[in-house]
């Protein structure tokens, strides 16, 4: 009796020192954290650029899959009323099936080529759809949630807009996936063939919409964010509101459709697409070698993933952007797109192979909800390291040279590095 008394007081022992040494080490990276001064410096820089709603100096446009992730940090800059006036432009342009557009623009700045849309409840404004992505429902669904939840102002939904409250227009547009988005076969939501969470088609042409061309197929992407959305949705949704569905049970069945047919457990990772007609690649490219990193992380945030798998998701988007001499984890795909195949988007530019802080940024909350807050700050760094070198936030880097590209003022980038520090400073104030 007395050797198991000893052998319990060794294991009681060893168990007390270890959580000793996790209390010492979280209270160590907690300081680090806090008296980091590049951090603050950063959040400051992105307040002061979220002074506008457009999503960048490059763009007229106020898109909802990038108002969706710098909302907060707006909600810093300007009076709730403002912004909520914002998210109402999407609902009084809102579709007739319950569509919801891409972005919203004043008549007089519409000068792009895209078809654009009009609405009586929207005098002087103009909107457009990307029609190969299926994000943008689910990314106004997704603001709404981050709205209320900073502001607490749960009366936006009951705003009334062309005679339907802002509750009912919101399940009109999670309607409109399940009606025009929908593979009943696998019980997944379907998009065009695009690059991970991207808006472009392979071939030539405008690739922004469905054409001739477009092979439809689903990725992980587009279901992780409409999992998202039925997520918030059920969370803010008012107890007496009648749904048309059972969305708890569709979010459920989702994320068992997700594991059944694009989780390669083998692999551990999403495979790029499965295709519902036919892929537009030859059969001699081996597409699931390709590492789709954003949609991953938004995974994550969907909570599709173990914690062991977590980690191996965020070990294999370390190794991927050390292969290039100047990427982070924000790098699109790994590796990229051949040329002779996708000829729209050529390889280590814009979303194939492209470094996007603005997915990047997003994987500090999806480590942090898994209780791995030094990977999270060790991944976070390289991209605060590297907005401080360039004194901006840019829309992209190239991961061969290290250049920052696209808009030169890119909202997306600031609010997710703001809410990527708000979320560190918030697990530091609790470990400190």
């Amino acid at each position: 009796m007395k050797k198991y008394w000893l052998l319990s007081c060794v294991a009681i022992s060893v168990f007390s020192l270890n959580g000793y040494a996790q209390t010492n080490t979280n209270k160590a990276l907690a300081q680090t954290i806090l008296t980091n001064n590049n951090l603050d410096s950063v959040q400051a820089r992105a307040i002061n650029l979220l002074s506008g709603f457009s999503a960048g100096t490059s763009y007229n446009e106020v898109w909802i899959r990038d108002f969706n992730t710098f909302i907060k940090g707006s909600l810093k800059a300007h009076p709730k009323e403002e912004v909520k006036k914002m998210l109402l432009m999407f609902f009084k342009i809102q579709g007739n099936d319950g569509n919801i557009v891409d972005g919203v623009v004043e008549t007089k700045k519409a000068n792009v080529g895209y078809d654009y849309r009009h609405s009586d409840l929207l005098p002087g404004w103009e909107a457009h759809k990307n029609t190969v992505e299926t994000d943008q429902e689910s990314s106004l669904v997704q603001a709404i949630r981050k709205y209320i939840d900073v502001t607490g102002d749960v009366s936006i939904l009951d705003e009334q807009i062309g005679g339907k409250s802002v509750i009912s227009r919101i399940e009109a547009a999670l309607n409109y996936i399940m009606t025009d988005r929908w593979s009943e076969k696998y019980g997944l939501v379907t998009g065009a063939t695009t690059i991970d969470w991207g808006d472009i088609q392979p071939d030539g042409g405008w690739g922004v919409a469905v054409n001739q061309k477009t092979k439809w197929a689903i990725d992980i992407y587009d279901n992780a964010m409409f999992a998202i959305a039925l997520r918030d949705f059920m969370h803010f949704k008012p107890k007496t509101y009648q749904t048309s569905h059972d969305w708890t049970m569709i979010a459920a069945n989702l994320k068992t459709n997700v594991r059944r047919y694009l989780w390669d457990a083998k692999a551990q990772k999403y495979i790029p697409h499965l295709y519902l007609d036919g892929s537009p690649f030859p059969e001699s490219f081996n597409e699931r070698e390709i590492l789709y990193t954003g949609g991953s992380v938004i995974a994550i945030l969907a909570g599709f993933n173990t914690k062991a798998e977590v980690l191996e998701i965020n070990r294999q988007m370390l190794a991927a952007a050390a292969k290039q001499p100047h990427a982070t984890i924000g790098m699109t795909v790994y590796p990229p797109y051949p040329k002779e195949l996708y000829s729209n988007v050529l390889p280590f530019t814009y979303q194939n192979a492209g470094d996007w802080t603005w997915f990047g940024g997003r994987m500090t909350g999806a480590l942090l909800n898994y209780g791995m807050a030094q990977q999270a700050y060790n991944d976070l760094m390289p991209m605060i390291d590297r907005t401080i070198q360039n004194k901006g936030f840019f829309e992209w880097y190239n991961v061969q040279t290290g250049a920052p590209s696209g808009s030169g003022s890119f909202r997306g980038e600031a609010g997710v590095l703001f809410e990527a520090i708000s979320q560190l400073k918030d697990w530091a104030n609790t470990h400190k």
